[in-house]
């Protein structure tokens, strides 16, 4: 497995951008429209990559159910497997959003949304 990244919500991207880009040092390597009233962007060093998720419908942000990390996986199915076999719940898909990629999360021990991810 592979770490693939972070996920924020946060209450406005052009904040959060100016702070990862001008504190952080990270540069926006994507950022698009999801949908009325969201947009994501990504940014990166290279290595670590953070997504942030701007949600308009969304009035607050709270640090702690808003946050997953992201793994890739060679197979999700393999991967769901594995999972059931070790008694943990699914949280919620498996999903696929476009043809090129499958998720699905689990929580961790302390309740940390985990996100596994095939490329397809």
């Amino acid at each position: 497995m592979k770490f693939c990244w972070s996920t924020l919500s946060v209450k406005n991207m052009d904040e959060s951008l100016a702070f990862y880009q001008d504190i952080v040092g990270l540069k926006v390597i994507r950022r698009f429209s999801a949908g009325p009233e969201m947009e994501i962007a990504f940014v990166s060093d290279g290595q670590t990559e953070l997504e942030l998720i701007y949600n308009g419908a969304d009035k607050e942000v709270q640090i702690g159910q808003d946050i997953s990390w992201g793994f890739a996986v060679d197979s999700i199915d393999k991967t769901l497997e594995l999972v059931k076999e070790k008694g943990i719940q699914i949280h919620s898909g498996p999903f696929q959003p476009n043809p090129h990629t499958k998720f699905f999360f689990i929580l961790d021990p302390n309740g940390l949304k985990i996100q596994f991810v095939e490329n397809i």
